[in-house]
């Protein structure tokens, strides 16, 4: 296949966006029909190209010599690529009924699937150049999916969304312009290409700037103390929360440390310094506060984000392993968390848009009036959880054993650090379910009596989801041998 197809998944759901905010469609179904109809066309696009992988790469043009932008089809591509193309349509389908009554709805529409066509870019980046450029784009495209209900809580977390962003693509920067200075070839290659015999005085300096690129980048992926956007950014509606913290902007997050550290550094070069040390306690210490804030909050979409805050540095925390196994646990976990967040944050939606109740102590008696939403809701908190048979459990035992894999004190404090994690994570999700199907008594159920479960349109994406995380956890051999095989390059 030509290296040229890999710009036709990014560019149609970039130019259908455009077409439909230049060209309004008022009808609902029509508009739905339309939008739902290209996503699914370009994820049948994506499938192809990744089935059918070019050779080469697509150089596309330089900004100056050394600096080329391309992209490229390789195993982290195929997989993050695959997880976006999968996720979307489901997520979109859940969106045309969450907005049926929303004002606007072109417009959102529009940037929700000009958000597909930029996350795919990001994926498709065969150099960090052309990454970060995607990757900034991605703050841009999404900024008016969190403001979109324009109250003044909506501008108020978008606003600082926007300058936790600008602060971290900056250190971000620091560390590409470095890189592309010490660097064999800026082109991502498994193992890295720094150029590591000729850093000489300044290895010191390389292991600095990683770790202000890894927190640069870790922004997005909610790195404490650069977390605050998230849960702020709840306030939008739910198929952009869920699009943030389980699809787009958090996973490309991760994708990029994944890169930064793998594929540009090199994890033998970083593996054993004190740059680890500092990113590893950095990942322990962000699932043990977004864990923890998690059982403090009540409102349900902002516990949820916390959350992610806390699942997306189990990610991390096997990345920083700086071994392949560490990778392995890292993707694992990257797709299980993708699934069922996704599937937690329908849920919430789901309820709040029936009842327009946000709050957790407002959903006593609710699993009865709409029983497939809190069992939907009650299968993710057991996954999130890691019980044994759901596919929590596999991604979160991976990521022990690349903490196990060479015994060493911050290997056992990583893993009373997951236990205690897991912990919290039992209270704040399954406390949900309590309520909704324990608290109250009769009076509760009776008053929730009125409420009902949400159309198809929501509830079959939330099947889909609660399958897979079933599925997963009774048999992940396909995932985990596929990660493998991405992680040791022979994908």
């Amino acid at each position: 296949m030509s290296p040229y197809f890999i710009l036709v998944p990014i560019l149609v759901p970039i130019l259908a966006g455009i077409l439909l905010m230049t060209f309004p469609i008022q009808d609902y179904k029509t508009r739905a029909v339309a939008v739902e109809s290209v996503v699914i066309l370009n994820s049948i696009l994506v499938f192809v190209l990744l089935l059918n992988r070019p050779a080469e790469r697509l150089y596309l043009f330089s900004f100056v010599e050394g600096l080329p932008l391309t992209l490229n089809i390789d195993g982290m591509a195929t997989f993050f690529g695959g997880l976006v193309a999968f996720l979307w349509p489901l997520a979109t389908l859940y969106t045309f009924e969450y907005m049926r009554h929303e004002e606007r709805v072109n417009t959102f529409l529009s940037f929700y699937t000009i958000t597909y066509g930029v996350t795919l870019g990001v994926a498709f980046a065969g150099n960090i150049v052309t990454m970060y450029l995607f990757y900034e784009a991605l703050t841009m495209v999404t900024l008016p999916l969190v403001i979109h209900t324009m109250t003044e809580e909506a501008q108020k977390a978008t606003r600082k969304y926007l300058n936790y962003m600008i602060g971290g693509t900056a250190f971000a920067f620091i560390g590409i312009v470095f890189y592309s200075l010490f660097c064999t070839d800026i082109e991502f290659v498994l193992g890295g290409n720094l150029d590591v015999a000729n850093l000489g005085e300044y290895a010191n300096i390389a292991l600095l700037v990683y770790v202000l690129a890894f927190f640069g980048f870790g922004v997005k992926a909610a790195v404490f103390p650069f977390h605050g956007w998230l849960p702020s950014a709840s306030v939008a509606p739910t198929p952009v929360t869920a699009l943030l913290h389980a699809v787009a902007v958090v996973k490309s997050g991760v994708f990029a440390i994944m890169r930064l550290t793998y594929f540009c550094f090199g994890a033998d070069f970083l593996k054993g310094t004190w740059a680890q040390t500092v990113v590893v306690i950095a990942a322990m210490v962000t699932i043990v506060y977004g864990s923890t804030q998690g059982v403090r909050e009540n409102h349900f979409k902002r516990r949820l984000a916390y959350s992610t805050v806390s699942n997306l540095s189990y990610i991390l925390l096997g990345v920083t392993m700086m071994s392949p196994l560490g990778l392995v646990a890292g993707l694992c976990h990257m797709f299980v968390h993708a699934i069922m967040k996704i599937s937690g944050f329908f849920c919430a939606g789901a309820v709040m848009h029936q009842t327009d109740k946000n709050y957790v102590y407002e959903l006593d008696g609710l699993g009865y009036a709409m029983p497939a939403t809190f069992t939907a809701l009650l299968i993710s908190g057991l996954s999130l959880t890691g019980i044994p048979l759901f596919a929590g459990f596999v991604s979160k035992w991976s990521i022990v054993q690349a903490l196990l894999e060479q015994p060493s004190i911050m290997g056992y404090v990583g893993v009373f650090v997951l236990l205690y994690s897991a912990l919290m994570t039992g209270i704040y999700m399954l406390s949900i379910n309590v309520r909704g199907w324990f608290s109250g008594g009769t009076a509760a159920r009776q008053d929730s009596a009125r409420f009902h479960d949400p159309s198809w349109l929501m509830l079959l994406p939330l099947a889909i989801f609660s399958v897979i995380t079933v599925a997963l956890g009774l048999n992940a051999q396909a995932l985990l041998a596929f990660v493998q095989s991405i992680a040791t390059g022979t994908f």
